[in-house]
């Protein structure tokens, strides 16, 4: 069967509730789809009306024109503020018939509530309420996301979005702060480990970091080329030089003493640590961009630092009072063995190396690291129209 391409947008009211992690992981282990997209954005009264006038025109359902009221009404600006949708980009077999199964159906009858069982994620997540007085009268209407029925929707409904998203930023400012002084923004990036294969992990980890009550204002699925991965983990070289050379060093020295059975002098020690020691700990430091890129140093020239890496991670931002700490306690310390009970990397990390996700260590690394991922930068349009064209 052909592989295609389908969305699911996220509602302003499910991001708000930071239910955005719950709702990926059932798109994620729900489905065989590779997550190929993912971008934040505030749609403005024209798309939202648009996208509201497609659903209307497809069908008289009423789940349709509830969609299309909620599209119109919610959706939409409102108070003199855009609010936060989420777009997810799915490409796969039979892509809509499958996130419609993970998303669920809406009921536009009365339902018991035990008959409820919380399998999709519109059990768990959406509401209809009707009046007790009036059963036709809708009180209350969460559909927590949309997606499409058939491929020709998914086609439409894509390049409406793409129309509307080339041009707008990747990162979301829809708010001011009493305080500005006080807001922070910090990167973090869910690392390719997470992605070997579709499962829960990537939305349990954003469920994870929800707790902060930080606000996530951008996100995209990228490809670290290798020309990123070597300018984002340049300064660990040396670190990692260091804290590892004179280890690895002394490690080689008592390998060599015990299997020759003599004692090295002290400046053939020196040697073997300054040569032997800086070369395992440059190693260490290509298997990191190996790791995030999927490409070792060397094996390719890194003249193109937009050619993309083999491998996939997702790269959010997230804004808020004391942001950079507060990721960095829920993430814990590089080592997912010393990392306490509850953080990310003690759930989900195997080393030092595999540690499941990265976090700015402060401002000034998230400055820096922001304009190596091009943060301001999401491919989404070019994915949507290299593929369907305008």
């Amino acid at each position: 069967m052909r592989k295609t391409f389908s969305y699911v947008l996220v509602t302003p009211h499910t991001i708000a509730k930071s239910r955005t992690g719950g709702v990926l992981s059932r798109l994620l282990s729900r489905t065989d789809l590779a997550l190929v997209g993912a971008q934040m954005f505030a749609p403005d009264k024209d798309f939202s009306f648009a996208y509201a006038r497609s659903l209307r025109e497809r069908a008289p359902a009423n789940q349709l024109m509830l969609l299309a009221d909620y599209a119109e009404k919610i959706m939409a600006p409102s108070g003199g503020r855009a609010h936060r949708t989420l777009l997810l980009l799915f490409y796969g077999e039979n892509p809509c018939e499958q996130l419609l199964n993970a998303c669920g159906h809406i009921y536009t009858q009365h339902v018991e509530m035990d008959a409820f069982s919380g399998e999709t994620i519109r059990d768990t997540y959406s509401d209809l309420i009707f009046s007790p007085d009036n059963p036709d009268e809708v009180r209350y209407f969460e559909p927590a996301v949309f997606t499409p029925r058939k491929q020709d929707e998914a086609n439409s409904d894509l390049r409406l979005i793409a129309n509307f998203l080339d041009g707008h930023p990747n990162l979301i400012e829809n708010i001011m702060h009493p305080d500005p002084s006080k807001i922070e923004r910090t990167l973090v990036i869910i690392k390719p480990d997470n992605w070997k294969h579709n499962s829960s992990r990537p939305g349990t980890i954003i469920d994870m970091f929800s707790r902060t009550g930080l606000r996530i204002i951008g996100i995209k699925v990228h490809r670290f080329s290798l020309a990123e991965a070597l300018d984002f983990y340049g300064p660990v070289e040396a670190v990692l030089k260091e804290k590892l050379a004179e280890s690895f060093g002394k490690r080689a020295i008592e390998v060599l003493e015990k299997e020759f059975n003599f004692r090295m002098s002290y400046d053939l020690c020196k040697t073997v640590i300054e040569n032997f020691g800086i070369e395992c700990a440059k190693n260490q430091f290509n298997q990191i961009v190996e790791f995030m890129s999927g490409k070792k140093p060397g094996d390719e020239s890194i003249d193109d630092p937009l050619k993309k890496g083999e491998v996939k991670c997702m790269i959010m931002v997230y804004e808020g009072e004391n942001a950079v700490k507060k990721i960095r306690d829920v993430l814990g310390p590089t080592d997912p063995l010393q990392a306490p009970e509850g953080t990310v990397r003690r759930e989900f990390g195997s080393n030092v190396m595999v540690n499941t996700a990265h976090a700015s260590d402060s401002s000034e690394s998230y400055e820096r690291e922001k304009d190596i991922v091009r943060i301001y930068h999401n491919s989404v349009v070019n994915i949507i129209r290299d593929n369907l064209g305008k």
